[in-house]
């Protein structure tokens, strides 16, 4: 049971990014991954979260193996891996508020039967009822971060991706995120944890690797 690329190619356009990288996420365990600016951890992030097409390669979930990208995957397989950007105000609508953002992947679940509560989402990640009746710019970074990181888990997924998801926060509100996930995986959640700093990654990370050493 993993979350894994088997020499993966991706790239943008005529620029190949990744050639044959290999790396494996286990639950339970979070699996830093480190490179500079340009490197290359974005993309796989992406391409793992199945976001991203690759040109050659594969990426296997559970042992499946996932034939596309975005709606081109099964939405089976798309619902175990979430992800956390670096920038939760672009990664949010600054029209919807803390609630509709962290419930905005419910209608699947509703769909697949599941009802999971915003309210008990949100008080998982430390936010307090009040706070889910406002809009981005009324909370901090941390705060709506911690609220991208509740909408991530909301359907349960095997796998949590966090792609820079402390890189434009204070030291306090890092160490709070970083505190959160590994809550996660100390409850099964495989992770992957991208950041292009060492010593986080040092004291946040269960084995890192660098992408320069996985081709």
């Amino acid at each position: 049971m993993t979350l894994r690329a088997a020499g993966v190619v991706a790239g943008y356009g005529e620029r190949t990014v990744l050639t044959g990288v290999d790396l494996t996420v286990e639950p339970g365990r979070i699996t830093g991954l480190h490179g500079p600016s340009g490197s290359g951890t974005s993309t796989l992030a992406k391409v793992l979260a199945l976001l991203h097409p690759r040109t050659g390669g594969t990426v296997t979930i559970d042992g499946e193996a996932v034939p596309g990208t975005g709606y081109r995957a099964p939405a089976a397989l798309r619902r175990r891996v979430g992800l956390v950007f670096q920038s939760p105000r672009a990664a949010t609508d600054p029209r919807w508020t803390l609630r509709q953002i962290i419930g905005e992947p419910l209608r699947d679940g509703r769909r697949a039967g599941r009802r999971p509560d915003v309210a008990d989402l949100a008080a998982r990640f430390r936010l307090t009822e009040d706070l889910l009746a406002r809009f981005p710019h009324q909370v901090s970074d941390g705060q709506l971060q911690r609220a991208c990181l509740a909408r991530a888990v909301a359907l349960g997924p095997r796998y949590l991706i966090c792609d820079e998801a402390t890189a434009m926060l204070d030291p306090s509100t890092t160490a709070t995120i970083a505190h959160l996930v590994r809550e996660l995986a100390a409850a099964g959640t495989g992770v992957l944890a991208v950041s292009h700093d060492r010593t986080l990654l040092r004291h946040w990370a269960d084995d890192t690797h660098d992408i320069a050493d996985l081709a």
